[in-house]
């Protein structure tokens, strides 16, 4: 079975609770001991932010690269209209 643990909200005053199997909580004891937080929410709360940053760049990521496909076959079609010009201004030796 798991183990109980309460947390509070700082400005909404809001109280949740967290039921951790014995393996999970071992964890977060762990980082609470490695990271020297100040509480097991402390250590929660850390983990939520960098799993909400990491999604956030893998989303931004998977916008890039379709943008990069979308705009693919206009580029390579623009770089060839523009590919007299590159040896423009320049005398043969």
């Amino acid at each position: 079975m798991g183990v109980l643990w309460y947390a509070r909200g700082m400005k909404a005053n809001t109280k949740s609770s967290i039921t951790l199997p014995p393996e999970e909580l071992r964890m977060v004891l762990a980082l609470k001991a490695k990271l020297k937080a100040k509480s097991k929410v402390e250590v929660v709360r850390r983990g939520l932010r960098l799993l909400h940053d990491v999604s956030e760049r893998a989303a931004l990521r998977e916008a890039y690269r379709q943008a990069s496909r979308a705009t693919r076959a206009s580029l390579a079609q623009e770089l060839s209209e523009l590919d007299h010009l590159s040896a423009e201004g320049l005398s043969e030796s």
